[in-house]
Order: C-alpha cells, then sequence, then structure tokens
C-alpha cells in the first residue's frame, strides 16, 4: 500500500509538468506598483509581471522569474513605445483580482492563481493565460500558454510556409540556409514573431533567441509561444479588423523605406550573372526584343575576393564604362554582398583581423573560423561592433562610385548557421552570444548597409534585398522569399511555385511589402527549356504581381524569356509589360505600404475577414485593394477555380464580363491568361508600355473607371514623387485625386490634383476610359460640350497634342475615352 501511494505521488509530480492546466505549481499575484503607466505585479514566488500601456489598444507584457527586468540589449525591433499620451494608469484592487481601464481595453490580472485576461469594452474576452499557466518559466527559458477558441484563426509569423492560417500548426523562429525548401519545412531565413488572430488582436514577441509557437498543436484547450532565453517581452495589440492591428505593429516597429521607383521594374538575374560581356549582352537583347527591363543583378562571383567589392579580374576589363553603358539603355546593376571576410583575400582580412571586427570564438578568443560555400574559410564582420560600421560603409562604396545602383544582402543567416549546426552556437559577437544574435545578425548587416550608404550618399534611396532579417527590417531593405523550386527535379517545381503566393502573403505579415519571388524558381538544373516553358510562365504570370520582380536561377541555368521559346517570350513578355502598365496603381499603394505598413499583396482574409469561404484561400490575392489576382498554378491548368468575396467582380482581362462575388467561378486561363479581375467601383491607373521606368517623364496616363450604381462613387487618389530621392520623407510629391460618382443620367467625375512641391509632368495627356454598357450622348468638360474625335484620332495624337480635349466610343470594348490635357487644376467631366 506505502509502494502504491508513492507511485501515486510520483504519477501526479509527472502530471503536473506535463500538464499546463494542473494548478500544482501555481504562484499567486501579491501586491503591485505604480509609476505612470506602468504597473508591476509582484507574485509570491518572487516572478513579477510588467504590463505597459503603451497606448488604448497596446499593452507590453514582460514577465521575469527573478524580478529584475535586466535586458542585455535594448530591443532590435521596437522603436516607438509612446504610441499615445495614456498618462498615469490607475489600478483598481478587488479582493479577487486587480483591474487597469484603457478606453477601449479592461485589463485584469486575477490574483490566486495570477492569471492575466483582456477584455475589449464590452466585456468580451479577448486573450486570456490558460489557467494558472499564463507564464511558466523553466530555468532561462519561459513558455506562455494561452486560451484556445474553437474557432480562433492564426495568421502571421512572416516569412513561413504552408497554409496562411495557422492553427494547428507549429513554427520556430531561427533564421535558417534551406535551399530548396519544401512547402513545409520550418524554419526559413527570416524571424518575425508576430502573429494575429481572428479574435482580433495580435502578439509580436520581442525576443530574438530561438522561439516556438504552437497554435493547438499540443492541445484543441490552449496554444503557446515561449523563449528559450532572454527578456520574455511581448506586445499585445488590439484592433477592429486585421490592417488596424498591422498598423500597429508597424507603428511599433517603425515605418518599411520606399523603394527607388525603377525597383518596380523588371529584373534579370542568374548565379552566375559575374561578368561584363554576359551582363552588356543580356541587357542589348532585352531592348532589341523590346521586353521591359530595368534592372539586371550581378551574383556573388562579381567579387574578386569575399567581400573586397572589388570587380573580378579577367570577367570585368572596364566596369565603369559598362555601367555607363548600361544607364544610357536605362538599365541599373545590383551587386550582392556576403558579411563575411575571405581568409584568401589577406589586405583585407589581416586589415579586419588586426583591427577585431570579426565575431569571435568563445572557446579561443580568436577570430571565428566559418567555412562558406565558396571562397574558403572566412571570418564573420561583427555588425554590432560600431566601429565596423564606416569601416564596411567605405569597402560598399566603391562599387556604387562605379555606377552600381544598390545591393542585395545574401547569405545572412550567416549561411551554414541552422539548427543544427550547434558549432555556432561558439560565436561571441561583441554586444552578445550568438544565440542572441544569431537571429537578428542580418538586421544589424543591413542597418549598416542602409546607414553607411545614406551617409555617403545623401537624399538617394537605397536599393537593399535581402534574404535573412528579424522584426523590424522593414525600416532598412526589401526582402525575396529565398531559394525556392525542386532541385531534385525543377519540372517538379509546381508545388513550390503554389506555395510561393502563401509566403509572399505572409512576408507582407510580417511587414515586408516590397518583395520577390525568383521567378522561375531558383532550384534545379533546367536541361528541357521546352518541358520548363509551362512552369517559367505560371512562375512570370505570378511574378509580376509581386511588388517587385525578378528572374533568377542558380548556376548557368538562363532564366531569361526568350530562351524557353517564341511562344513563352510572348506570354511572358506580355505579363512583364502588364505590370509596367501596372505602375502607377502599384506605386500609389507603395506608398501606402510606406504610411501604413499594409502590404501591397493581401491575402483575402485581409481584405474580407468575416468571409468564411475567402480566409481558406491561400493560393490567390487582393493586389491594392481593388484588384483580385488568381494566378495558374497547376500543371497543365486551362481551367481556373477561382473563389470571387463578395461584391460584384469584372473580368479586368476584357474589362466587360461581371461575376458576382460569393461564389467560386470557372475561368478560362489559357497560357496567355492570367486571372485577374477588378472590384466594381473602382479606379485604376495605368500608363503605357515603357521599356523602363523612367523611359518617358511626360507619358500619359490612362484612368481606367469601373462606375458604381446611381448615387454611389469610385475614387482613387494617385501618388506621385521624384522617385529616387528622399523628398517623400519630407512631403514632397503630389496626388491627383479622381472621383466618379453615378448619377440619374450618367457620370460625373472630378479631378482634384495637389502639388506637394513636386509634380510628374509639366505637360501631359489624361484619357479616363470609362468601362459603360451604352455609348454616352454627350461629354462635358467643365460647361464645355467636346466633340466626339474617335478612338483612333485620340491614339494618333496622344503624346504630341497636349492640348486639346475629346472624347470617343468604342461599341466592341465598351469603352469611353475622354482626353484632357493635365493641367494640373481641378476639372469636373459630365457624361450624359
Amino acid at each position: 500500500m506505502k509502494i502504491a501511494t508513492m507511485m501515486m505521488k510520483s504519477w501526479l509530480i509527472i502530471l503536473a509538468f506535463m500538464l499546463p492546466s494542473v494548478t500544482l505549481f501555481a504562484t499567486e499575484c501579491v501586491s503591485y506598483t505604480k509609476k505612470g503607466n506602468q504597473v508591476i505585479f509582484n507574485c509570491s514566488d518572487g516572478s513579477k509581471l510588467s504590463l505597459t500601456v503603451n497606448s488604448s489598444s497596446v499593452v507590453k507584457v514582460w514577465f521575469d522569474q527573478t524580478g529584475k527586468f535586466n535586458r542585455s540589449n535594448k530591443s532590435f525591433a521596437v522603436v516607438n513605445e509612446q504610441l499615445e499620451a495614456v498618462g498615469d494608469i490607475n489600478v483598481n484592487e478587488e479582493p479577487a483580482c486587480y483591474e487597469l481601464f484603457t478606453s477601449k481595453l479592461r485589463v485584469r490580472i486575477n490574483k490566486s492563481p495570477m492569471q492575466l485576461q483582456i477584455f475589449d469594452k464590452w466585456q468580451k474576452l479577448i486573450f486570456s493565460d490558460f489557467k494558472d499557466k499564463g507564464h511558466v518559466p523553466d530555468s532561462g527559458a519561459v513558455k506562455a500558454y494561452k486560451v484556445l477558441r474553437n474557432d480562433e484563426q492564426f495568421f502571421g509569423l512572416g516569412e513561413k510556409t504552408g497554409p496562411l492560417n495557422r492553427r494547428n500548426r507549429s513554427y520556430k523562429m531561427w533564421n535558417s540556409d534551406r535551399p530548396c525548401y519544401s512547402v513545409t519545412e520550418d524554419p526559413l531565413a527570416k524571424s518575425i514573431p508576430f502573429f494575429m488572430s481572428s479574435y482580433r488582436y495580435g502578439v509580436f514577441l520581442d525576443n530574438t533567441y530561438k522561439t516556438e509557437f504552437k497554435f493547438g498543436t499540443e492541445s484543441s484547450e490552449y496554444y503557446s509561444f515561449e523563449a528559450a532565453g532572454g527578456a520574455f517581452v511581448y506586445y499585445f495589440v488590439f484592433g477592429k479588423d486585421y490592417k488596424d492591428i498591422m498598423e500597429q505593429y508597424i507603428s511599433l516597429t517603425g515605418k518599411p523605406i520606399m523603394p527607388p521607383k525603377w525597383a518596380f521594374g523588371f529584373a534579370q538575374c542568374r548565379g552566375l550573372y559575374t561578368k561584363e560581356a554576359q551582363a552588356l549582352e543580356i541587357a542589348a537583347e532585352f531592348r532589341k526584343r523590346q521586353i521591359p527591363c530595368d534592372i539586371i543583378y550581378q551574383d556573388i562571383g562579381w567579387t574578386q575576393n569575399l567581400q573586397d567589392f572589388e570587380w573580378r579580374k579577367g570577367n570585368y576589363t572596364n566596369p565603369k564604362g559598362m555601367l555607363k553603358t548600361l544607364k544610357q539603355q536605362g538599365f541599373k546593376m545590383i551587386v550582392s554582398q556576403d558579411p563575411v571576410i575571405s581568409q584568401q583575400n589577406n589586405p583585407q582580412w589581416a586589415e579586419a583581423e588586426k583591427a577585431g571586427y570579426f565575431v569571435k570564438d568563445v572557446r579561443t578568443g580568436k577570430s571565428y573560423d566559418m567555412p562558406w560555400p565558396w571562397g574558403g574559410n572566412c571570418g564573420v564582420v561583427d555588425f554590432t561592433k560600431p566601429e565596423v560600421a564606416d569601416w564596411w560603409g567605405k569597402y560598399q562604396q566603391k562599387p556604387i562610385n562605379d555606377g552600381v545602383s544598390g545591393f542585395w544582402t545574401d547569405m545572412g543567416e550567416p549561411a551554414w548557421s541552422n539548427e543544427e549546426d550547434v558549432d555556432r552556437l561558439n560565436m561571441k559577437h561583441h554586444i552578445g552570444m550568438h544565440n542572441e544574435i544569431h537571429n537578428v545578425y542580418g538586421l544589424t548587416w543591413d542597418k549598416v548597409v542602409k546607414e553607411q550608404f545614406e551617409k555617403h550618399n545623401p537624399n538617394r534611396r537605397i536599393f537593399q534585398m535581402t534574404r535573412s532579417a528579424y522584426a523590424g527590417l522593414q525600416r532598412y531593405t526589401f526582402g525575396w522569399t529565398n531559394d525556392s523550386g525542386n532541385g531534385n527535379d525543377v519540372l517538379e517545381g509546381w508545388g513550390q511555385l503554389e506555395n510561393q503566393v502563401a509566403v509572399g502573403i505572409s512576408a507582407g505579415l510580417g511587414g515586408i511589402p516590397f518583395w520577390t519571388t525568383d521567378i522561375s524558381g531558383y532550384c534545379g538544373d533546367i536541361t528541357d527549356y521546352q518541358a520548363m516553358g509551362e512552369l517559367y510562365t505560371r512562375w512570370m504570370q505570378f511574378g509580376v504581381f509581386c511588388p517587385l520582380s525578378r528572374a533568377h536561377h542558380e548556376g548557368d541555368n538562363a532564366a531569361e524569356p526568350w530562351k524557353f521559346g517564341d511562344v513563352v517570350e510572348k506570354n511572358s513578355k506580355a505579363a512583364i509589360e502588364l505590370k509596367y502598365q501596372l505602375f502607377p496603381y502599384l506605386y500609389t499603394y507603395s506608398r501606402k505600404a510606406h504610411d501604413t505598413g499594409l502590404p501591397i499583396t493581401r491575402g483575402l482574409f485581409m481584405e474580407y475577414p468575416n468571409d468564411t469561404e475567402a480566409i481558406k484561400v491561400d493560393n490567390q490575392f487582393i493586389f491594392g485593394e481593388e484588384l483580385l489576382v488568381a494566378p495558374v498554378l497547376k500543371k497543365g491548368e486551362r481551367v481556373k477555380k477561382v473563389y470571387l468575396p463578395e461584391g460584384e467582380w469584372i473580368d479586368f482581362n476584357d474589362k466587360k464580363s461581371v461575376y458576382l462575388g460569393g461564389q467560386t467561378i470557372a475561368y478560362r486561363a489559357p497560357l496567355s491568361t492570367i486571372p485577374v479581375f477588378v472590384k466594381k467601383g473602382s479606379i485604376i491607373p495605368m500608363m503605357p508600355v515603357l521599356q523602363y521606368i523612367h523611359e518617358k517623364k511626360d507619358y500619359p496616363l490612362f484612368i481606367h473607371v469601373f462606375p458604381s450604381y446611381e448615387d454611389e462613387t469610385a475614387s482613387f487618389e494617385l501618388y506621385e514623387d521624384e522617385g529616387e530621392d528622399l523628398g517623400y520623407l519630407k512631403g514632397v510629391f503630389s496626388l491627383t485625386k479622381f472621383k466618379c460618382t453615378t448619377v440619374a443620367d450618367g457620370y460625373e467625375t472630378h479631378i482634384t490634383p495637389e502639388d506637394k512641391g513636386f509634380k510628374q509632368s509639366a505637360r501631359r495627356n489624361l484619357i479616363l476610359k470609362y468601362h459603360l454598357d451604352k455609348s454616352p450622348s454627350q461629354v462635358s468638360i467643365g460647361n464645355k460640350t467636346v466633340n466626339n474625335l474617335g478612338e483612333k484620332a485620340i491614339v494618333a495624337d496622344l503624346e504630341s497634342n497636349k492640348a486639346s480635349t475629346g472624347w470617343s466610343w468604342n461599341d466592341v470594348t465598351k469603352e469611353c475615352w475622354v482626353k484632357i490635357p493635365d493641367e494640373r487644376k481641378n476639372v469636373t467631366i459630365s457624361i450624359k
């Protein structure tokens, strides 16, 4: 009997550790102290819980099992905690709990056992510790358990594979070099520990150690997030919808920088783009074939040694001349950076070694000897050491002075530092050990690259695209979704292509509005270009709707459109041309992304959070707010099943066919077609096809108007700026608002320009293209009736005549064109 009793006690102890619902080790909240907007709750076991009210809807939660609230480094991500002036916080003490209030939230700390609960102002429970296990310490680690509702869904965590809804899945944050990653592989190269719940809150776990998120994989009653070490700090963010939550996260972590205009053009790359003659040949071929392109990349082999920023001898004979020629043709060149110095590069290695600029090996006190995929063993540059910044900045400025336009920072995990590579944990950075710095190593590098670029090139926007980063990267850089594709069989990359849609949408949810996939997929040898043609075409048709668009493939596998045959070239060219035509629309949403952090490519759940079918869709997206894109992602598919949310949707390809939302349609999509739809009641600004973004300053604007119903309005506010300077940060730009109201006998459009120190053109034409059911009887501009000139006459003098007005009707396309000069004055157009 005694033995049985002892065994029972042993099992109870084991169960206490296994089951979070057991209250055997519950702690009690016994008192609190208050200072301004911070309240610290003291627990019976010596631990403390700090709540800082950053705004009426944001609460910073810091659990410290020691009660000391020490932090080795300040936050790498959060740059603004003073979101609102909240004043002193009052705490009401009740027999069983403490409560504090904001205008939007009721925050309760139950005393025994201690439990954090957050309600909205209508007393609905939004967020709650799971029983007494809200914060469970284990040595230096902490795990938080939260109540999981049956219908709760989760979105976010940045660039992750798999479905957008994270429910019933687990994820890690540990920046990893995963070439040719599968559609379920985790972790990848970026760590953004921020997620949003369908219960209208978000959580940002501001911890740079290896963290894990388990959204119901351990229990249907709770989910959890945990950190292996460091300060356990997270921000609770309440919002009316996903957009509101996202904007508040950006307020905490900083606004995204805007790319230069030309960054939104098409870009071409290849693993062995490392030769002067090749760059000139590829550029000339784009211009010869009249395929728009703005950027030619150069991959790692462009350097003489890693990373001396010297052009490789023999590969480049006159780099300045090459860059001058490319500039004359309208091209920019982007070159790669790696965060290491090869030991084979004796002068630079010796210089950095002597100055102490490398990460140290804690076992020896010497520079860590890092094996590198190429260039031999290297020293890892310690970007957390302040003196490194100016040193690195002088080196990276050398190719900029030659005429290079920017960088892509590659291998910043640093490469070959994945979970299994435990030896890397012996690296000691200037500000901490590698287990703390690993996830922010790329971020510290990108920060140096941006700040040094701006130091040497004042009032000039940086182009920097990165692979590895942490939350807050949007302040310094753009992203691409790592080395995708099927390395075993390039022709079987369809699954990877389809998941790139969700990966890209997910990147946007991590505060990365400007990103690209590697069009064609990076991985795998292309041995049969004809067989690869369909996959390349469909990847291109998706890729042109990524905010940035780059074709790239490993090694010397060519990924230029003409390599795949005439039909693929034709369809790829059409897709690229559509991207350029949509530039005014895309650039407007780029400004909105800077102001708000809202992604440009958005999951349907973000725009239609109450549509139960929309939240299940992972392979379509809203582009901006008015366009829905449903790329074809399966081999041999010529009829695409497309889910259309509520409202009415117009086929953007023919601009006539109308579909009722709230249903799945079968849409014919031959290889020449990208399924794109525009919401009824929208205005879409477009431009002519240019060979590069800055080719013409005075290009006409085509304003496509899809009117709404009577007494309803369609509107769009076009944003324009200089495109390469930092004037956008100082309020130097122009706006043009188009507002079309449907009235009883036609349509009335108001054009309202507002120039704030900038205007795109001194003289250009506006062509408003109304998509109507029947021909107008009369068109007036102001109080004057204008003549029906016919479409051919308008097209003939579209760029030469920038003074006349007129209109036309096309009975086939059902388009009414109205041409007016853009004189930067208020204009009213009436169509009867």
